[in-house]
């Protein structure tokens, strides 16, 4: 029997679980289901499918909508508009809940059934925050009590054990499913004629410019490398890059093309992708680096990298914040790396079991 699933999200902007919901979205409608994509911000960097009903919550203007002085409203117009869409659809069998701000206003407005999905290390995100001042702190630590009691997917091992070993949230159920990767179309997008890739041979990072992916660490290893080849930077915020790499020396060998909803033939074309976040939740970009052939270099942050570098790629781990080390491994894999096969991990991240797994919890 059909079911109709509700998948909400902050917003659509161009991000890895952005990618993620848009991607089970378009397999549950292929499974014969009926899935709606909740928006709570229009903002899109995506392209909105068009079989697919996308609703949004809050218009442009409103912003800081899980505020602490406006929650109160927030919460209550959130449950409105979950209840004008399934008078006008139907109940929904399920809700997946995506990010901080979403799950934190549908667990205050009570939807139900709803599984609340992490997608990144709440410890870490949370010393992120208390650097950041006492105010940040606590605007991150309301969203993640707010998953105290709820059912959670992990996209990772790594996020569940640590939610289990550190105890701060008590969910009443936790499982992880990778997330879902449509591989056979990866590998056709990656072999879409694209006319701005460069000719010769580059590196590849692909990650919002954020603090989280420490480009600073990037740079500098770049500039520590004895092979000086270009980096290519799928990024939102080129201006912002740059300006970073030039503090490194390194602003000449960066390319930055902007945001690409197609990065796979980017991908595809390079000689190695590297990865050098603080740490993940799952590591996305690795895996599609994987499933396009190209070889990666990745911080061995936590989580997700470690579950899909295994075996012999596992080598091409490096500790976080150590330029030093991550330029030698670079230009080790630039010479010699392991055969990239589908190994175990292809199999759970198969874009069908991943959401067979999903609809396996819908009551």
């Amino acid at each position: 029997m059909a079911k109709r699933i509700g998948l909400a999200i902050d917003s659509l902007a161009g991000g890895g679980a952005e990618k993620i919901v848009l991607t089970l979205a378009r397999e549950f409608k292929r499974l014969g289901h009926e899935p709606h994509l909740l928006v709570l911000s229009p903002h899109c960097d995506y392209t909105l499918p068009q079989d697919i009903p996308v609703h949004f919550c809050f218009t442009k203007g409103q912003r800081h909508i899980d505020g602490v002085f406006v929650q109160y409203r927030s919460v209550k117009r959130t449950q409105e508009w979950i209840g004008k869409l399934s008078d006008e659809f139907g109940q929904f069998d399920v809700f997946f809940s995506n990010l901080d701000r979403t799950n934190l206003l549908l667990t205050q407005a009570k939807v139900s059934p709803l599984f609340c999905v992490i997608h990144n290390a709440i410890e870490e995100e949370l010393r992120r925050e208390m650097k950041l001042g006492p105010l940040a702190y606590f605007g991150m630590w309301r969203a993640k009590k707010a998953l105290e009691g709820q059912h959670l997917i992990t996209v990772s091992k790594g996020i569940e054990q640590d939610i289990i070993k550190q105890k701060r949230i008590k969910p009443k159920s936790i499982q992880t499913i990778y997330n879902p990767f449509d591989i056979e179309g990866i590998r056709q997008s990656a072999n879409l004629p694209n006319a701005q890739i460069p000719k010769g041979d580059y590196i590849i990072h692909v990650g919002r410019v954020a603090k989280q992916k420490r480009h600073d660490v990037l740079f500098s290893a770049l500039a520590k490398m004895d092979i000086k080849l270009p980096l290519v930077l799928l990024c939102n915020n080129p201006k912002k890059a740059l300006k970073l790499a030039a503090k490194y020396g390194v602003a000449d060998r960066v390319i930055c093309p902007g945001f690409q909803e197609n990065p796979f033939s980017w991908i595809q074309h390079a000689r190695l992708l590297v990865l050098s976040s603080d740490y993940e939740g799952f590591g996305n970009v690795i895996m599609e680096s994987l499933i396009c052939g190209t070889p990666v270099v990745s911080t061995d942050c936590p989580f997700g990298p470690n579950e899909i570098l295994t075996q012999d790629c596992a080598q091409f781990l490096v500790p976080r914040r150590d330029p030093q080390a991550l330029a030698i491994k670079m230009e080790q894999a630039l010479s010699e790396y392991p055969v990239i096969e589908d190994t175990e991990i292809f199999k759970h991240v198969d874009i069908e079991y991943s959401a067979t797994q999903y609809l396996k919890l819908i009551p």
